[in-house]
């Protein structure tokens, strides 16, 4: 069974249609990168997998579990924008993220202190050591998403939902995120969804490469249809597809 199924996914905004039949499976530990044209639904689709919003049609199961209605522990997210505690220290929203996952929430005394420490180590890894006791408000947009990506890979969710989570980093620092990233999915196993503009990154980073865009296309009403899943690319092998599931068609102009 794969541990991703994705069936008959349809989801409009009142009258508007934003995605419209998608379809795929993902084994466990698999890292997909999404690419295509803005107002492609990509976003739409990670809120659909994060379960902060629910379809109009069609479901998502996860390891074989009823759909489901509320965003969960097991699913980890960093959007565009980063977003993280401003009322704690840099170190405090590292202890946070790996908080989450435990019994009560937070840690207490010698587990306190060693999720302190590992907590150090991660921001060593990411670069932000240095700012350890300062408070998000005090740190560029960059180190701020930084220590977003940080926190939600510290929290080891088992799906790990990624927006477009370098896009306001510098190249080095891109770089050395990337990294990060592929250590800790290598430790830990999580599955990762990625959106990408950059798909040198997407091919880079992923296994397999979804490309979302619009099969059917009015060009007086671009709005009229929405984007499904066009090409799957196995990253892997130099990128032979997948599969391709559907050509872009036109739709013909009334005489």
């Amino acid at each position: 069974m794969s541990f991703v199924t994705v069936e008959n996914l349809f989801q409009s905004y009142g009258p508007r249609p934003i995605l419209d039949r998608v379809n795929v499976t993902v084994e466990e530990g698999e890292f997909i990168s999404i690419v295509g044209a803005s107002g492609c639904g990509k976003s739409t689709f990670l809120r659909l997998l994060l379960a902060q919003e629910r379809p109009s049609r069609g479901e998502i199961r996860i390891d074989g579990n009823p759909p489901a209605v509320e965003p969960g522990l097991e699913r980890g997210v960093v959007f565009q924008r980063y977003s993280v505690f401003p009322h704690m220290t840099v170190r405090d929203n590292i202890v946070a993220g790996e908080a989450f996952q435990h019994r009560w929430g937070r840690f207490f005394g010698a587990e306190k202190r060693a999720a302190r420490e590992r907590a150090d180590t991660v921001l060593a890894r990411i670069g932000l050591a240095h700012v350890a006791d300062q408070y998000p408000a005090t740190l560029s947009g960059g180190m701020q998403q930084r220590l977003a990506i940080g926190q939600a890979l510290t929290a080891r969710p088992r799906i790990l939902l990624l927006d477009e989570p370098f896009g306001a980093l510098d190249p080095g620092t891109r770089l050395s995120m990337h990294d990060f990233l592929t250590e800790l999915r290598a430790e830990t196993g999580m599955t990762v969804f990625m959106v990408t503009h950059d798909l040198s990154e997407g091919f880079k980073l992923g296994d397999r490469v979804l490309v979302f865009d619009k099969p059917r296309w009015d060009p007086d009403d671009p709005e009229a249809f929405g984007a499904t899943i066009t090409y799957d690319f196995d990253a892997r092998n130099g990128g032979i597809p997948f599969q391709t599931i559907k050509e872009k068609t036109h739709v013909p102009l009334p005489a």
